[in-house]
């Protein structure tokens, strides 16, 4: 593992490396998947949440078998890097995630030429970026992602809508009461997630670490989101990149599922105003396509950071 302030300097091999990325005053942890000197720009994948981990989007390390190297980190307040937990919301914005990405860049070392995966809040954030025109950004995937959150809720409620109504009552009782936190609201919680958000079953071990660490410190998740996945309450919750998208200038993969939270409704506004895009929905998942169709996923995504190497 290689820690401190210089750029990382990788070997020739195809090996993995872990290090620590100085952000400020804090740490970030990330791990580098092949050869950042293949001569083919990397892929950095930028986890959801915001308060997850890398471990569920993990498999994006099978992109390396092409030769190139992925890149996987977890954000500050996440996993192995510093956590924060006395920071309130005027700490955890859009920016400061914004820039610690900008930061892990140019510790790499790949500004000159390199690839943005978002996935969910990662998308969110992908987008956001690509809107700032970042020099070296090739191309853009972003998926499982809403444009804002204002639709993002309206799906919500429209696939809450179509939950038994026993869970429906009891997802409401708790969250009128205050009292998300209890073991039955997470038990009704877990089946909204079944539907919409993982249909594999069970649960597979890199998703549930991710759902582990968010239990194990809820800081982030719990400021800028809200305690699940459809109750939105935290600092995000006017969120939106409508109408701001036509800045985005590199070609952009948009990928959902067919029973994603991320309905096609939420996705749209990205189709609409991003002027080079194309959007593949899979048929056989809901919210992550990379572990509910892994192979197909790889392909597509794969295919196209190909197309967009030069």
């Amino acid at each position: 593992m290689t820690r401190g302030s210089g750029t990382v300097q990788p070997s020739s091999g195809t090996g993995v490396i872990e290090g620590f990325a100085p952000y400020g005053e804090y740490q970030t942890w990330y791990r580098v998947t092949g050869d950042l000197q293949s001569g083919k720009p990397p892929l950095i994948v930028v986890h959801g949440g915001p308060g997850c981990t890398h471990d569920y989007v993990d498999s994006f390390k099978r992109l390396a078998s092409t030769g190139r190297a992925v890149v996987h980190y977890d954000q500050v307040g996440n996993g192995r890097s510093t956590h924060l937990r006395e920071k309130g919301a005027d700490f955890w914005t859009v920016d400061f995630f914004k820039r610690e990405l900008d930061s892990l860049i140019d510790h790499l070392g790949v500004r000159s030429a390199y690839h943005v995966l978002g996935q969910s809040w990662g998308g969110m954030l992908g987008s956001e970026f690509a809107a700032t025109r970042p020099r070296g950004l090739k191309s853009l995937v972003i998926a499982d992602s809403p444009a804002s959150m204002e639709l993002w809720l309206q799906a919500a409620n429209e696939l809450r809508a179509q939950l038994p109504p026993e869970v429906q009552e009891t997802l409401l009782r708790h969250e009128e009461a205050g009292t998300t936190g209890s073991p039955e609201y997470d038990a009704a919680v877990l089946i909204f997630y079944q539907r919409h958000v993982c249909r594999v079953k069970p649960m597979p071990e890199e998703v549930a670490r991710t759902f582990a660490a968010i239990a194990d410190d809820p800081t982030v998740y719990h400021t800028m989101n809200g305690p699940s996945e459809f109750h939105v309450i935290g600092s995000l919750k006017s969120w939106s990149m409508i109408g701001r998208l036509g800045t985005v200038e590199v070609p952009t993969l948009l990928i959902s599922g067919k029973y994603d939270e991320a309905t096609p409704a939420t996705v749209q506004p990205f189709a609409d105003e991003i002027p080079d895009v194309r959007w593949t929905v899979f048929d056989h998942s809901s919210h992550m396509p990379h572990v509910e169709e892994t192979e197909l996923c790889m392909q597509v995504v794969g295919d196209f950071l190909a197309e967009h190497d030069a």
